[in-house]
C-alpha cells in the first residue's frame, strides 16, 4: 500500500473518529482542489489530469466512509461537485490513454488499412485528431473550476467540516471503521457475487472494488498490517485482471462513436477497423477474467476479508 501511503491519515484505532473524519476530508478536498488546479493550467500535463481524477475519487470515497458524520445537504453538493470533475477529467484522461497507445505503437493500425509505409501517416493523423479533441476536453475542466471559485469551495469545504455532528463524537475510529467497512464490504460482495451479463456489469465491477480499495486506506486502523496488505493486493489484482477489459472497451467505443460523425473522410475506415480490433481485444480480456473470477476466487478473498475484520491490530 506504499503508492497509497501520501492519501492515508495515520491515527491510531483509539483516536475518535470525529478527528480522523475532518483531518481525512481536509485533506483530500485540499487536495483536489489543489490538482484541479493544476490541471488548468496552460502546461497542459496528461500527469495532472489523471491524479485529478484519482483525488476525485479518493475524496468520494472519504465522503461514503463517513457519510453518517456529514450534514447531508453539504455532502451531497460536494458528491455532486466532485462528479462533475470526475466526468470532465475523465473524458481528457481517456483521450491521453488513446494518444499514448498511438505514439507508442500499441494500438496497431489493422492491415489492410493503409499501405505499411503508410502507416506511420494515418498514424500521425490520428495523433493529431486526438490532440484537438483533448484540447476541447480540457474546457469543462476549467469550466467546473470557474464556477466553484464563484461558489467558494473553499468556504464551504470549512462549513462541510464544521457541521461534523457530535453523533459518535465519543466512538473510536477502530470501532467505527469496522462497523463501516464491513457494511461496505458486503455492498461489494452483493455486486460481485451477480452474473455479469454485459460490459456495464463488468465496469461497474471494477468501480465497486476501486471503492473498497479506498476504503482499506481510510481505514487502515482497523487491519493488522500483514493482513490488510494481502487483502490489498488482492484488490489490485482485480483490478488489473480487469484492467486490459476496460481499457480496450472504452477505445472501442470512441472509434465506433468517432466513426459515425460527419467528416471523418479518409479516416472514417480506419476507426471502423479500429473499433473491430479493440472489440475483439475486449471480448479476449472480459473471458479471460470470467474464467479468473470463479466462485472459489470470490469466496476465498471473502474469508479473507472476513478472517482480518475479526482481528484486531497490534
Amino acid at each position: 500500500m506504499k503508492r497509497a501511503s501520501s492519501w492515508v491519515v495515520t491515527e491510531g484505532g483509539r483516536t475518535p473518529v470525529v478527528r480522523v473524519a475532518t483531518r481525512t476530508l481536509r485533506k483530500r478536498l485540499e487536495s483536489v482542489w489543489s490538482e484541479l488546479t493544476a490541471a488548468c493550467r496552460p502546461r497542459n500535463d496528461p500527469e495532472r489530469v489523471h491524479q485529478l481524477r484519482v483525488a476525485t475519487r479518493r475524496t468520494l470515497a472519504a465522503l461514503a466512509a463517513f457519510r453518517s458524520l456529514l450534514p447531508a445537504k453539504r455532502r451531497s453538493w460536494f458528491e455532486k461537485q466532485l462528479r462533475r470533475i470526475r466526468r470532465a477529467a475523465s473524458n481528457t484522461r481517456d483521450l491521453d490513454v488513446l494518444t499514448g497507445r498511438l505514439r507508442g505503437e500499441s494500438l496497431v493500425i489493422p492491415a489492410g488499412i493503409a499501405p505499411s509505409a503508410k502507416v506511420a501517416r494515418v498514424r500521425e493523423r490520428l495523433v493529431t485528431m486526438l490532440a484537438k479533441r483533448r484540447e476541447i476536453s480540457r474546457k469543462p475542466i476549467e469550466a467546473v473550476r470557474n464556477e466553484l471559485v464563484a461558489d467558494d469551495w473553499p468556504g464551504r469545504v470549512e462549513r462541510l467540516l464544521e457541521g461534523i455532528g457530535d453523533a459518535g463524537r465519543d466512538e473510536t475510529f477502530a470501532a467505527y471503521g469496522r462497523h463501516r467497512f464491513r457494511h461496505l464490504l458486503t455492498r461489494f460482495f452483493a455486486r460481485a457475487d451477480r452474473k455479469l451479463k454485459d460490459a456495464a456489469d463488468i465496469h461497474q465491477l471494477r468501480i465497486d472494488g476501486k471503492k473498497l480499495r479506498y476504503a482499506m486506506e481510510i481505514f487502515t486502523a482497523v487491519f493488522p498490517s500483514e493482513e490488510r496488505a494481502a487483502c490489498y493486493e488482492a484488490l489490485e489484482q482485480l483490478q488489473e485482471t480487469l484492467g486490459a477489459f476496460t481499457d480496450h472497451s472504452s477505445a472501442a467505443d470512441r472509434f465506433g462513436r468517432w466513426a459515425r460523425e460527419k467528416g471523418m473522410g479518409p479516416d472514417r475506415r480506419t476507426l471502423a477497423a479500429l473499433q473491430q480490433v479493440e472489440d475483439e481485444r475486449a471480448d479476449k480480456a472480459r473471458r479471460g477474467f470470467v474464467k479468473w473470477w470463479k466462485p472459489a476466487r470470490r469466496r476465498a478473498l471473502r474469508q479473507q476479508f472476513e478472517r482480518t475484520l475479526r482481528r484486531k491490530p497490534a
